[in-house]
């Protein structure tokens, strides 16, 4: 297809739907409260919807007194019964694909289920709005002009029953209308591949010789991908073999620990960075501006928000409130009630507001990865802020990291162990820590109280990983690649201790 006729549908749809986003951005909590109110009746005689009368819910404070707020241990006998055929359980509409869950690295699996709704309403909508708000950004883009280089966690996907189950990416692919192929490299058949190493190469000689004009995927893999590229090709910028890369989409995991690694690959001044918020779950939030660090939250996907306050969530005082009751600065818990049957459903994400005309959020971390032992409540993004200061100072770069606390013991005061590998270390890593903890301190009222003259925790313990040594745990745990991701904080020391073993 030629590119100025591209072009030309891609202006028309972005007129298109820009009108529909306005329309959201203007009426949030009507167009909220009006697919909530959908949502229920489409589903009102689902078993569920049977169990608590959808039949009779009219308003959000029905629907909240209604329907418990629920987990994936909660929904799991519903989920299982799903997957062996049975229908009508919690969504009136087949669900026939169920897409297993990598989003904490254990050993337990998840598999959250994947309507056709959710799909084209949610999932492949919020790719087409991902690519209008770019190009409505920068109207001088030569985006279709190449190819889209995507790095998925795609594995094989796995029939059982007559529904299938697998990697969200590799649902994404395997359901993909035919002109996606056409756009993007490498091809569905080296995306799908199981073999994370060898799919690796496959993808380096599939797209070393493609126009590449933006990259998607996990910063973390996408990283490992690149340096393989320039290592197999001998060049030292990607833009030697991609002069025409212009923008890098990016989700899954914080983009703060590797920013500074991306500006060195891609030193062009005007290389553009957009962050997307999406899980199996459903996709949630978009960049929609040019160099910002705030994702517009999406109100007309299918997907329906509440919130817990996080000074509450898991007490007896926990209540979820609509988005019309967010304040800006919080941290929620993000619970969801979406177009795939999941009802107040606790994702396990954390959020915070920085906007609420438009509703726009950063992501703060998980409601399970945090270290709170000594009442610090030390959080994924203070850890993340506090690293890319120190690491700015002392010229260090980081591959990856965790922590965990070391318990109180006798008269021994308790303190925060971490777990750092380098790509460059700093020249004094005592001078490291000392910047690390005040910048901790700044960040965390609560963490500089219990560090105050070492009242309860002692200044931090940072261990330095061998080379690899992150990589070699996740091999190990059959987690390479796509979603994985290393734990970044916990409350008990299980993934450090397990990470320990293997650092010789």
């Amino acid at each position: 297809m030629p590119i100025p006729l591209v072009n030309s549908i891609a202006s028309w749809f972005l007129k298109k739907r820009f009108h529909q986003i306005e329309l959201f951005l203007k009426y949030p909590n009507d167009v909220q409260n009006e697919l909530l109110l959908n949502l229920i009746d489409i589903a009102k005689d689902t078993e569920l919807g049977k169990q608590y009368e959808f039949d009779s819910i009219k308003t959000y404070k029905d629907f909240a007194e209604r329907i418990p707020i629920s987990s994936y241990e909660d929904y799991q006998d519903k989920i299982e019964r799903s997957r062996k055929g049975e229908r009508n359980i919690f969504w009136p509409t087949p669900i026939k694909w169920f897409a297993k869950s990598s989003g904490t690295t254990n050993a337990k699996s998840k598999f959250i289920p994947v309507s056709m709704e959710s799909l084209e309403d949610c999932h492949y909508a919020a790719g087409k709005d991902l690519l209008c708000m770019y190009l409505n950004n920068n109207e001088d883009s030569q985006l279709f002009t190449g190819k889209s280089l995507r790095l998925g966690g795609s594995k094989d996907l796995y029939e059982e029953n007559g529904t299938v189950f697998g990697d969200l990416s590799a649902i994404l692919i395997d359901n993909m209308p035919f002109w996606a192929e056409f756009s993007s490299t490498p091809s569905s058949k080296v995306s799908l591949m199981s073999d994370w190493e060898y799919k690796m190469q496959a993808i380096v000689y599939e797209t070393i010789n493609e126009n590449v004009t933006s990259l998607a995927g996990v910063p973390s893999w996408m990283l490992v991908l690149l340096n393989n590229v320039l290592e197999h090709t001998e060049k030292k910028s990607l833009f030697d073999i991609w002069p025409n890369l212009e923008v890098y989409f990016h989700g899954g995991v914080s983009f703060t620990p590797y920013m500074d690694q991306y500006k060195s690959l891609l030193p062009k001044r005007d290389f553009k960075y957009y962050e997307i918020y999406n899980a199996s779950e459903g996709f949630f939030a978009i960049q929609d501006q040019n160099n910002s660090s705030e994702l517009l939250l999406m109100l007309d996907y299918g997907i329906f928000y509440e919130f817990i306050p996080m000074d509450t969530y898991g007490s007896e005082n926990e209540k979820a409130i609509p988005l019309s009751d967010v304040e800006i600065g919080k941290n929620y818990a993000v619970i969801i009630t979406t177009n795939a049957g999941l009802w107040r459903y606790k994702i396990g994400d954390t959020v915070r507001f920085t906007s609420i005309n438009p509703y726009r959020v950063k992501v703060s971390g998980r409601t399970k990865h945090f270290i709170n032992a000594f009442g610090e409540e030390l959080i994924i993004e203070n850890a993340e802020d506090a690293l890319k200061k120190v690491c700015k100072k002392t010229k260090a770069e980081i591959v990856d990291f965790t922590a965990a606390p070391i318990f109180m013991n006798g008269k021994e005061k308790g303190a925060h162990e971490w777990l750092i590998e380098f790509k460059k270390m700093p020249n004094d890593i005592d001078y490291f820590n000392e910047l690390f903890d005040n910048a901790l301190k700044a960040i965390n009222s609560d963490y500089e109280a219990k560090r105050y003259n070492n009242m309860t925790l002692n200044k931090p313990k940072i261990n330095i990983a061998r080379e690899n040594l992150f990589y070699d745990w996740l091999k190990e745990n059959n987690k390479l690649g796509g979603q994985h991701k290393v734990p970044r904080l916990s409350n008990s020391r299980m993934y450090l201790d397990d990470l320990l073993k293997l650092n010789f």
